[in-house]
């Protein structure tokens, strides 16, 4: 991974980063995840919906489509960790960009960068073997009718496999919880509970779910990143942002907010 100057000395950056419940991530730079990142912390998430994916869906080889891929770290990841070939695909972060950081990665021959729109992906039916994506699904899966369409890029038995920022239970009513109502933001209404997820993709009758879980205590993985986040990050928006989202997630205490985990197969 590319070297920067640090603002705190790298051991010691590393050393809080370091986390048992990820362990691949940690052989990750730390800079390079914090300069890099877009939210909560994608690879530990990418690492924690792993092992409910399968050998099978990331084997050496898998043609793998990481939807929303940001700056292509969780893409890296999965071509680092599985030997897997990625498409990452992202409408905000232009592909010569993340070429570029690909490329620096050393990953070059495993991972091409697509511009593309979630609901106009240029790819042929039946052409992935696996679909992930991190901390992006929220903002157009909860369409009725996007499964069903997303899922004709897998070969049938192939697995799409999801985390996003969740709630622990649907509010009841129209209003978030009180204690919550002097961060909360209409964007978040697309945060839904785990058996919210399982529902939706059942119905769809696109896939069979095998996973729909919660992260417990993810809310202190959250925080902890976030705080990092916005003492390190070199952008002042990122450090706006997470000083912002800290406040949240320190407020709550993992009473209504989290991570879920999502994976289906294709009927």
């Amino acid at each position: 991974m590319p070297d920067h100057t640090p603002h705190t000395p790298s051991e010691h950056l590393a050393a809080r980063l370091t986390h048992p419940r990820y362990p691949r991530s940690g052989h990750y730079d730390p800079r390079w995840v914090i300069d890099n990142q877009m939210g909560p912390n994608a690879l530990w998430l990418l690492e924690w919906l792993a092992p409910a994916l399968g050998l099978d869906a990331l084997r050496p080889g898998a043609r793998v489509l990481d939807l929303g891929c940001g700056r292509a770290m969780t893409s890296v990841f999965l071509a680092r960790e599985y030997d897997a070939q990625v498409t990452a695909a992202d409408l905000w972060i232009e592909p010569d960009d993340n070429a570029r950081r690909v490329a620096e990665a050393g990953f070059a021959d495993r991972v091409l960068p697509v511009k593309a729109e979630a609901h106009d992906l240029p790819f042929a039916e039946g052409c992935f073997d696996t679909i992930v994506s991190i901390d992006a699904y929220q903002y157009f899966g909860t369409d009725d009718l996007y499964l069903p369409m997303l899922t004709r890029l897998l070969r049938p038995g192939g697995r799409i496999g999801v985390v996003v920022p969740a709630l622990r239970e649907e509010p009841d009513g129209v209003e978030p919880p009180e204690h919550l109502r002097p961060y909360w933001e209409p964007a978040y209404w697309c945060f839904h509970s785990a058996g919210w997820w399982r529902r939706h993709w059942t119905r769809s009758g696109a896939v069979e779910v095998e996973a729909a879980d919660w992260l417990d205590d993810g809310w202190r993985d959250w925080l902890l990143w976030c705080e990092v986040v916005a003492e390190e990050s070199p952008e002042e928006f990122h450090r706006t942002m997470a000083r912002q989202v800290a406040g949240m997630v320190r407020r709550d205490e993992g009473r209504t907010l989290g991570f879920v985990r999502l994976v289906g197969r294709r009927l």
